[in-house]
């Protein structure tokens, strides 16, 4: 068995701060020293959705190990999902929720574009 990650994160009021690190963070490259140890977290590899040069959404799985908050909306200690633009770490069923909006949605633009290629062809819109 391998020994756990760890990492030293340097913190504007506690210090360095020693951190066992999850299989899946994407590491801390762009911690800022001035980052106070509440405010720690730990991100994954984002999943990012982009059209025509546009970021639409990104999300990443997420944990704030020292959080004073359990609240996985607020960013709380239990991993979570941080959706981009929503603002919201969701835990699974909400993100499962998110997922089928985005499909609802998908298929009213599919809508819109079967509308649009009717009229350009010279037909009605209905």
């Amino acid at each position: 068995m391998t020994e756990p990650r760890t990492v030293t994160l340097p913190t504007a009021d506690a210090g360095d701060v020693v951190l066992t690190e999850p299989s899946w963070c994407a590491g801390h490259q762009l911690h800022d020293p001035e980052t106070l140890r509440v405010d720690i977290t730990h991100a994954g590899p984002s999943v990012d959705c982009s059209h025509l040069g546009a970021d639409l959404f990104s999300a990443e799985l997420v944990q704030s190990p020292h959080s004073e908050s359990t609240n996985p909306l607020l960013g709380g200690r239990t991993p979570g999902v941080s959706v981009w633009p929503i603002g919201r770490t969701l835990d699974p069923v909400q993100l499962y929720s998110l997922a089928a909006d985005l499909d609802r949605y998908a298929d009213q633009l599919r809508g819109l574009a079967d509308q649009l290629a009717t009229v350009l062809d010279g037909g009605e819109s209905r």
